[in-house]
């Protein structure tokens, strides 16, 4: 059946799994660590069950940070983060997201990321374009890295050109924010601690906005493998993208 969704169908599918997961959250009274694995937290497993719960029951396949692989041969599969930025959420910080992105055989197909601290929405189709609560999105345009605001994962190991920068601790809130041209470019500055789910929603939400990505060692960004990591990095426009690779690089 999955194979047969339409886009809309399946934006429809990601869309009430990130509903979800708020309501799933809006009952929680205790949001802090699990202490049973490390960085994971009780906002996380209340959002996994939510969400997979939905993703499953409409017959897609999953790919998940909390509970792993499921239904990995069905032709489509979601890769869901259920809470990207789960130690902003606990600490009460509101800047973290349900990220999700359906992936067939021809690549990224559909994604949307929800930032569930104010429920704005970010949504895309390969070759439909991209959008914030129905509003087209559009990069800066920036194309110097001495004007840039530069968001990071990790902390740089020094300083190579950026104006400003941000960690603000939800990849795929931070590279969404490069699609609508409130960041300028988006960097791992680990060069490759991030998971598929960290960034592939927000990367099909980019690329579909125009903006541009690369990966730091020149690995394939698309993956749905659970073990892979990757450093990806994300600008505006090809001239700032090829500008902070060759600055990242050196």
């Amino acid at each position: 059946m999955s194979s047969s969704y339409s886009d809309g169908q399946i934006l429809d599918i990601l869309k009430e799994a990130a509903s979800a997961v708020a309501d799933a959250l809006g009952h929680l009274e205790d949001w802090g660590p699990t202490g049973v694995v490390r960085g994971q937290y009780r906002c996380d497993l209340a959002a996994d069950q939510a969400a997979v719960s939905v993703i499953r029951r409409a017959g897609l396949g999953v790919v998940s940070e909390e509970s792993g692989v499921h239904d990995p041969a069905n032709p489509v599969v979601v890769v869901l983060d259920p809470v990207d930025g789960s130690t902003n959420a606990s600490q009460g910080i509101p800047w973290y997201a349900t990220s999700l992105c359906a992936v067939d055989l021809e690549g990224l197909r559909a994604a949307v990321v929800v930032n569930q601290a104010n429920g704005r929405v970010y949504e895309a189709t390969r070759g439909g374009g991209a959008y914030r609560d129905g509003d087209p999105l559009k990069p800066s345009g920036k194309v110097r890295l001495g004007e840039a605001i530069v968001g990071f994962c990790g902390v740089p190991r020094s300083y190579f050109g950026w104006n400003q920068a941000r960690v603000l601790g939800a990849a795929a809130l931070d590279i969404c924010a490069v699609a609508e041209g409130v960041l300028d470019a988006y960097v791992d500055a680990t060069g490759g601690s991030l998971a598929p789910w960290d960034y592939l929603g927000a990367l099909l939400i980019c690329r579909e906005a125009g903006a541009l990505a690369a990966e730091a060692s020149g690995r394939e960004l698309v993956t749905t493998e659970h073990s892979a990591r990757t450093g990806p990095i994300v600008a505006a426009t090809p001239e700032l993208l090829a500008e902070i690779t060759a600055a990242f690089a050196r």
